[in-house]
């Protein structure tokens, strides 16, 4: 079998990834189709291992703005009651005379001290009403602080903006045939000094054991000066690849896993942005390629970049394997 090959290549082997040898101790992939690890952290409490300010700043959109309105509906509501409890007597220019008016009341007279508002309509009287409403104003003051910066922090955040195809492929290459990954930046950004790493990941049977291999895959063009379109990453599969005589019985039937790393300069953010993903052996077309997914305009003065295209491949015949 071609998994056999693998010890014939120890010149692309390699040890430092990161991840561990052992495979008895990993379950499924070691990263997730977004690029973010496979892993589950235990052993310290909840709040003890969440960095609450990476996940605001990684969080989806929708669910940052909704954790935000919970956070401000919850707040004013328990100062709500505890204006209530205290007494609604205390707050002046209130007119009202059922219990939810004042309760509706309350917790708008809550909103307004808590955004430092203060239309003037209602105000607190008596020392604990207004040692109460005067702490109310600085939480308010702190949590829109925090928020603006997190606000500030997702919208400066330095981000690669790059979208990998759905399936990695087996595609021919000159007299032979190669693994591709295709990636196109989706924005309107700049990226310069793009390059890209692939690290092959594999389960082996060692003397009854299975391990985990590694191996770096040498690549056709490791880096390019400017990431404008797309940009199909190659592997040549040739003799001295840990790939070489890789059937598609062998990818479907064997465990391993494509680790991309890509790294690139954002002259917009003056950063160095990353991006990765991976895919396992079962995500991978054999005999296929990627169809083209940018092309001239009907003036012939404009190229056009199909983002819908990216993951689209066709049927492709290999040469045959001796």
């Amino acid at each position: 079998m071609a998994i056999n090959k693998l010890t014939e290549s120890e010149q692309a082997k390699t040890e430092n990834t990161g991840f561990g040898s052992n495979a008895a101790s990993y379950g499924g992939r070691f990263l997730n189709h977004d690029g973010t690890p496979n892993i589950e952290k235990k052993g310290i409490g909840f709040f003890a291992r969440v960095s609450w300010f990476h996940s605001m700043l990684s969080i989806s959109g929708w669910r940052f703005f909704l954790i935000i309105l919970f956070f401000y509906i919850f707040v004013n509501l328990l100062f709500t009651l505890v204006y209530y409890f205290i007494g609604v007597e205390h707050l002046i220019g209130l007119k009202t005379t059922s219990e939810s008016e004042k309760l509706m009341e309350a917790f708008f007279f809550s909103t307004q001290t808590y955004t430092t508002v203060g239309y003037g309509r209602i105000s607190p009287s008596g020392f604990l009403m207004n040692a109460v409403s005067s702490f109310h104003a600085l939480i308010g003051l702190l949590s829109f602080a925090v928020a603006t910066g997190l606000m500030y922090g997702r919208f400066s955040l330095p981000k690669a903006f790059i979208k990998f195809a759905e399936n990695a492929v087996i595609a021919p290459y000159k007299e032979g045939s190669a693994l591709m990954i295709r990636l196109t930046p989706y924005k309107n950004t700049t990226l310069t000094d793009a390059e890209t790493k692939l690290t092959l990941v594999i389960m082996t049977d060692e003397n009854g054991k299975t391990t985990n291999q590694f191996f770096t895959l040498s690549l056709e063009l490791p880096s390019i000066n400017a990431l404008t379109l797309s940009w199909t990453v190659v592997h040549p599969i040739t003799q001295e690849s840990p790939l070489y005589n890789f059937t598609k019985e062998d990818f479907s039937s064997s465990k391993g896993e494509i680790i991309v790393f890509v790294k690139a300069f954002d002259d917009k953010f003056s950063n160095t942005v990353i991006a990765r993903t991976s895919y396992t052996f079962q995500e991978i077309i054999y005999g296929s390629k990627y169809v083209p997914m940018f092309y001239r305009d009907n003036e012939k003065d404009t190229t056009i970049l199909d983002l819908d295209k990216l993951s689209e491949t066709e049927p492709a015949k290999l040469p045959d394997i001796n």
